[in-house]
């Protein structure tokens, strides 16, 4: 059962909420619920696993792919507020390749089951125009990272999640692991940490445990932009 709250939550980021007719909202909240995840816990594994719909109440998430040699690959986090569309597979016709999803820290999601879903987007052409929508941004992200891997210098993209994240912290100073950050720029610790350490050379950063304290945000911007 969803309580007041949540059922605000819902209506305000579910796609298409005004354009649903009222007994297709009463579904909707009929099959909705709230989950708690704790920090590494996956969400769903792989295409077999259809988990619905997912709303981040609280907390984030990391949407990935492991390769074939085991490496994982992240294509985007979702933050409050967001829908993890890619995670109804059963839903969305030729979505059929492996997401998983995976708590970063500790999380609260409103999960709509996807039978439900389904039933109400093929009898309401609004929330079908409103999911392609959404899926193709999410596609998009997953092509942009992908792209960003096979075809960006290993400097300029540790720099540009470097400034992302000091955008999403709010900080100079990033709460995050190198191991943390290999996994989300899909490579190996070691090489990240060697490349923090060439920035911490020329005073870009500076590098305590568990930490990385930006010192020269320009200067990454630099990077990006050469």
């Amino acid at each position: 059962m969803l309580s007041t709250e949540d059922i605000a939550i819902l209506e305000q980021n579910f796609p298409a909420w005004t354009k649903l007719t009222p007994a297709q909202q009463t579904l909707v909240l009929q099959n909705s619920s709230l989950l708690k995840l704790s920090k590494g816990e996956l969400m769903q594994q792989g295409s077999d696993d259809c988990s619905g719909i997912l709303i981040i109440k609280e907390g984030s998430m990391r949407i990935f792919t492991i390769s074939e040699e085991g490496k994982d690959i992240t294509f985007y986090r979702l933050h409050p507020g967001d829908v993890s569309i890619l995670s109804a597979s059963c839903v969305i016709p030729d979505l059929n390749f492996d997401i998983y999803n995976e708590a970063i820290n500790t999380c609260q999601i409103i999960k709509i089951k996807p039978c439900a879903f389904a039933k109400i987007m093929e009898e309401n052409l609004a929330l079908k125009a409103a999911t392609y929508k959404l899926s193709t941004k999410r596609l998009c992200s997953v092509t942009w990272a992908m792209q960003r891997m096979l075809f960006t210098s290993f400097d300029k993209r540790l720099a540009h999640f470097l400034v992302e994240e000091q955008k999403q912290q709010n900080s100079q100073v990033l709460a995050i692991t190198h191991e943390q950050i290999a996994k989300f720029i899909g490579t190996a610790r070691e090489v990240v940490t060697r490349m923090l350490n060439q920035f911490a050379d020329q005073n870009y950063v500076e590098l305590t445990r568990g930490k990385v304290h930006i010192k020269d945000l320009s200067a990454l911007m630099n990077i990006i932009n050469k």
